[in-house]
């Protein structure tokens, strides 16, 4: 594996926002990094709800920091692309703990940070201003620690958790979007906003990058582009598929007696093949 600098990584992450959709099929573990790095993508995106899966807890930042930031650890020392992480809403209210998470992922090697603007899932929402606080902290933070090229991606939550009346909402995805901007974030991200006509109102309001979630059925990359949209995730899909098939493959075995499902497993050898040789990745924290 070829050492790539930070630096060098975080200028490949902000670039790949310039041109068409950056997608990101999110990675849980090192194991998924390697294959959407086989798969061929620009950066390794985490899920927050894959990692805290991965080690035995519920999304919604039960999963401690620190355990969290050694799963970010593990993949970035795994892989040569930018990793960007999955941090929820910064594992505590305020703009400290939003700085202590920042410090924790700028030290795991990551070179972005996706940051809720929700309390809990499912909201209420922080305030514009309290969010903005956190926005700057960790803005603050990564030039402190010497790296002001963290790619800070803001995201809001009022489409995804049905925040306020419908009618409303896109002007305040605005209004937050604009708020987010000046207080130093890099992009948008909108999970739950998949309509195309308000994200076309979204991108021409902003000139940050619009990251949007992708949805089974909804728009293609395509036309996500023809929207304006520079980044796509699938979030918790690729985990949730991934476990999806074990759980299907296990209960054929058990109550139908049939292997069937394991006709379209990846090739052994092949995915020996994706991971690093060298044995030096760090062992996560066990609290």
């Amino acid at each position: 594996m070829v050492e790539v600098s930070w630096s060098a990584k975080a200028n490949s992450f902000h670039a790949a926002h310039a041109g068409p959709p950056l997608v990101l099929p999110n990675a849980w573990d090192v194991a998924s990094a390697a294959v959407v790095a086989a798969a061929g993508v620009k950066a390794v995106a985490t899920s927050s709800a894959g990692v805290s899966w991965s080690q035995g807890y519920r999304d919604g930042e039960r999963i401690p920091r620190a355990v969290m930031a050694a799963a970010v650890r593990r993949i970035a020392q795994a892989v040569d692309l930018p990793v960007t992480a999955d941090v929820e809403a910064g594992y505590g209210p305020d703009p400290a703990d939003v700085a202590a998470t920042v410090t924790a992922i700028l030290e795991a090697g990551a070179v972005g940070i996706n940051l809720e603007d929700s309390r809990a899932p499912g909201g209420p929402l922080f305030g514009v201003r309290t969010q903005c606080a956190r926005i700057e902290a960790a803005r603050r933070t990564a030039s402190a620690e010497g790296c002001p090229g963290l790619f800070v991606n803001a995201r809001i939550d009022v489409h995804l958790f049905g925040i306020g009346d419908p009618a409303g909402r896109s002007d305040e995805v605005v209004r937050r979007a604009r708020a987010y901007a000046d207080a130093g974030a890099d992009g948008i991200f909108v999970p739950g906003l998949i309509d195309l006509d308000a994200l076309r109102t979204l991108t021409s309001a902003t000139s940050l990058p619009i990251n949007v979630g992708a949805m089974p059925e909804g728009p293609t990359v395509a036309e996500f582009a023809a929207a304006g949209v520079r980044r796509i995730s699938l979030g918790s899909w690729l985990a949730q598929t991934a476990m999806a098939t074990a759980l299907h493959t296990a209960r054929d075995a058990l109550t139908h007696g049939t292997f069937d499902r394991v006709a379209g497993a990846l090739e052994f050898g092949t995915m020996n093949a994706f991971l690093p040789e060298n044995h030096d990745i760090a062992v996560p924290a066990s609290t």
